[in-house]
């Protein structure tokens, strides 16, 4: 599939639209009295289609516009948004930015990101690829994938349903510096959750792959087996006791780890002082063979960005280096309460990935491990951000001599996360890429796996 010019017909309007918009907003706070401002309009749309037992269960279509503005009189700040793009609605939202900024108090981190930081050449990043589906084509596409789910095993008794997602979007970014940047996006998927049954046992499972390019998406068919072949495999799935033991993350799972690290070292929990990696910088806080990199310029990347939501140019950098941090995740109002230099994160991370020197296969982790807790699933949110300690629910299977004896669920597996990192013993080539943050699957030494 070729990467498309932008078709105006599938956004509700071209781009120069939103590029106008934005410049009349720029114009209203100007002449209502702001010393600065900026703002963020877009437009898009998506179509998502689900069957469940060969019968079409939804079809949802939206279309969706919106814009915000953001005033600032000297250091007061205000901010406002609407979904209507009428003259009217844009003077309107200006003018009650601008009442708000008024009577709020002075805040010296308050601003514009500094203008020599802000993206002026950047490169393109082949972030919108159109998928031109109906929906009867969605339909049989959903078809055919759970009934690939119901073939790959004859436990597969019901299912939750297969879905086909399509999704686009266009933005523009404006400031009163002179910066204004945007791009159409895409982002589609396709989904399938099944549940297994074997005597008085129901299981359930699923996958998913998404993609800026649907031709880079697993195929229906393979997405419905895995779906299948996963529940199924979780039939008579035990109890354990609780041990302490190796513990191995599956790829999907494990990029977790990664997230709690990048919220630990975001300028919003350090200013804040709400993390456990305070003044980290410099410190080894991962095993030493551990690299963390991000890498924003990857073509077609979920999460690639040429520049952050303040407009700063992002770059690719090494985030941790030998185990040990080189640097945080920060906009430039969170640099600014920390006394440093933005590091075009406002917004969220940039593809973000974690490895060693040398990756292993899936088979030679199990090995690696010999004895231990394979975790699939996590469910519940036991971080605590201060501390790091760390305790979540979790099902997967126990394994023995690195091969996976059997299915196991309600256990909790806990440690503290500084520990969880310095204990990383390996990881896998078996990255999975669905988001902003990747790894393969992350054999940790040890961790308390709490059972019944």
């Amino acid at each position: 599939m070729n990467n498309l010019p932008v078709s105006d017909s599938r956004f509700s309007y071209p781009l120069n639209t939103l590029q106008q918009i934005a410049r009349n907003i720029l114009t209203h706070a100007r002449q209502g009295g702001a010393t600065a401002c900026e703002t963020n309009v877009s437009d898009g749309f998506g179509q998502t289609v689900t069957v469940r037992q060969s019968v079409v269960e939804t079809i949802e279509y939206n279309r969706d516009k919106g814009l915000s503005v953001t005033v600032y009189i000297g250091q007061k700040r205000g901010n406002a948004s609407t979904s209507d793009f009428s003259p009217q609605a844009i003077s309107d939202t200006v003018a009650a930015a601008l009442s708000i900024a008024r009577y709020t108090a002075n805040d010296d981190c308050a601003g514009l990101a500094d203008a020599e930081l802000l993206a002026k050449d950047y490169p393109h990043l082949d972030l919108y690829y159109p998928w031109e589906l109906s929906v009867e084509e969605a339909i049989e596409l959903a078809k055919n994938c759970e009934q690939a789910a119901f073939a790959a095993d004859k436990r597969i008794a019901n299912s939750e349903g297969a879905t086909i997602s399509v999704s686009e979007s266009q933005f523009i970014y404006a400031n009163s510096l002179g910066f204004m940047g945007g791009y159409p996006l895409s982002r589609h998927s396709i989904s399938c959750a099944m549940i297994a049954e074997q005597g008085d046992s129901k299981q359930r499972d699923y996958w998913y792959s998404v993609a800026r390019d649907a031709a880079d998406l697993e195929s229906a068919e393979s997405i419905g087996q895995k779906a299948g072949i996963r529940s199924a495999a979780r039939l008579g799935a035990r109890k354990i006791a609780t041990c302490e033991t190796s513990v191995l993350f599956e790829a999907p799972v494990a990029s977790s780890l990664i997230g709690h690290f990048a919220s630990a070292v975001s300028g919003g929990n350090l200013y804040r002082k709400s993390s456990f990696l305070l003044d980290s910088i410099g410190q080894q806080i991962f095993a030493p063979d551990i690299q963390i990199i991000e890498l924003p310029y990857i073509h077609k990347g979920l999460a690639s960005s040429a520049f952050d939501d303040d407009g700063v140019a992002t770059v690719e950098r090494k985030v941790v280096e030998n185990g040990i941090v080189q640097g945080y995740f920060l906009g430039s109002y969170s640099a600014r309460k920390l006394g440093m230099r933005t590091t075009g994160n406002a917004g969220g991370t940039h593809n973000l990935i974690m490895q060693n020197a040398a990756p292993m296969d899936f088979d030679a982790l199990l090995k690696k491990m010999g004895t231990g807790l394979l975790v699939t699933e996590l469910l519940g949110h036991g971080i605590n951000a201060v501390t790091g300690d760390y305790s979540r629910g979790a099902s997967g299977y126990w394994v023995e001599n690195g091969e996976v004896c059997y299915p196991v669920e309600e256990i909790t597996i806990a440690g503290n996360l500084q520990e969880i990192f310095q204990g990383i013993l390996a990881i896998g080539n078996d990255v999975v890429v669905r988001g902003s943050k990747q790894s393969g699957s992350v054999l940790i030494d040890h961790m308390t796996v709490a059972g019944g």
